[in-house]
């Protein structure tokens, strides 16, 4: 355990998650005194010098030597920022009362984060993401760069859904989900989840006689726990369970994690003993495969014969339409479908090359019969490989 925190103590590149409750008031608004605290926090770990080499972490010769630590924040409180001062006593339910509210109250955030890391000297910058930028190629690649560039500005990124346009189709659900994806997205040593609980407990943490669980080594460390799934200020979207989701999410692609208080945010980046330490269960894989296997809301579905499953499931290969059996929903080209197999079931989840209304004439037929009779924009696959990422059960 020494060891893994000592590697949390000399992670350079890190992405913080913070929730709304540890940044405003249960019955909404701000709360200055809490993102200070935090912006303190922040501003003094990214200053600290790192002495070591990325070569010798595995970090492919994209940083050298020491420095300053880099830190991306995503940060919740844009909706509970926004009730107050639009006279909502609580979270709305309805998905255009919370798009208004995000739109009054994510400028209120960050002029917050503005003035608050503006005592340091740094500069913010705000990234608005939905899941549908991330899971499409062209968009992922520019949330990259972006995110990429201020770091090496020297500017502070402060990332959130997009809740003012987000739809129920295109939404995250939680920044938990969103911090474990940009954490793969950015290459980050290290995820830190600061809540209002200071890590994952063997049963209710408020009921005598239970303990912190120090680390998790493996999902099936805690095949034995009851995660609760709702926090104590009521207004953001997760609980634990979403927390503990979004650890397993990032430690599944190869990123440690930390979840802890926000009041242990100092203890966590600095390497020490608190909150639940989650071990790297997986090695890194293709950024925006991540983000279509946990981001993207499928638009439809197409039924795979027998030998389409095998080939795409077992051998990895792309969904030709000769393996088709049969499609369902109304999508376009680029838009993120299911593959299913004769039973139902979902085996994999892949980016379509074609329109919905296009698909029942391709359905069963080679790509050289297709080529041959429409013309050769049809002599290709209707799910690439590289479009294509395989659910396991």
């Amino acid at each position: 355990m020494a060891g893994a925190r000592q590697a949390v103590g000399e992670a350079r590149r890190i992405v913080v998650k913070v929730g709304s409750s540890s940044l405003t008031t249960a019955s909404g608004g701000l709360d200055a005194d809490r993102v200070d605290a935090l912006v303190d926090v922040l501003a003094k770990v990214r200053n600290q010098e790192i002495a070591r080499s990325a070569s010798a972490e595995g970090g492919g010769g994209r940083r050298e030597g020491g420095g300053e630590r880099e830190i991306v924040l995503v940060s919740s409180g844009a909706i509970a920022a926004g009730l107050a001062p639009l006279g909502l006593r609580r979270r709305p339910e309805d998905l255009a009362r919370q798009q208004a509210a995000a739109s009054v109250g994510q400028g209120l955030l960050v002029a917050r984060y503005t003035a608050s890391f503006a005592r340091y000297g740094v500069r913010v910058g705000q990234v608005l993401l939905t899941s549908d930028d991330m899971s499409r190629r062209s968009h992922h690649r520019n949330a990259s760069r972006t995110l990429d560039k201020l770091l090496a500005m020297g500017a502070f990124p402060i990332v959130n859904e997009n809740d003012t346009v987000a739809t129920d189709e295109i939404r995250f659900g939680d920044n938990d989900r969103l911090a474990a994806l940009v954490a793969h997205l950015v290459r980050a040593d290290l995820l830190v989840l600061l809540s209002d609980v200071d890590g994952v407990y063997d049963g209710d943490p408020a009921r005598p006689g239970t303990s912190r669980i120090g680390e998790v080594r493996d999902p099936s460390d805690l095949a034995h726990v009851e995660i609760g799934s709702t926090g104590k200020a009521g207004v953001g979207t997760g609980g634990m369970v979403t927390k503990v989701e979004a650890a397993r999410i990032a430690a599944a692609a190869g990123v440690p994690v930390v979840l802890t208080s926000t009041i242990h945010a100092a203890d966590a980046l600095t390497g020490q003993d608190t909150g639940t330490y989650f071990h790297p269960t997986g090695k890194r894989s293709a950024d925006r495969l991540l983000w279509l296997q946990h981001a993207s809301a499928p638009q439809g579905a197409l039924t795979l014969d027998d030998g389409a499953v095998q080939a795409v499931v077992d051998r990895r290969k792309s969904l030709l339409p000769a393996g088709i059996a049969a499609v369902e929903g109304d999508f376009s080209a680029g838009d993120p479908v299911e593959l299913r197999d004769g039973t139902g079931h979902a085996v994999a989840r892949g980016l379509v090359n074609f329109d919905a209304k296009e698909i029942p004439r391709l359905i069963g037929r080679s790509t050289r019969e297709l080529a041959r009779e429409l013309g050769p924009a049809y002599e290709r696959e209707v799910v690439h490989r590289d479009d294509l990422v395989v659910l396991h059960p």
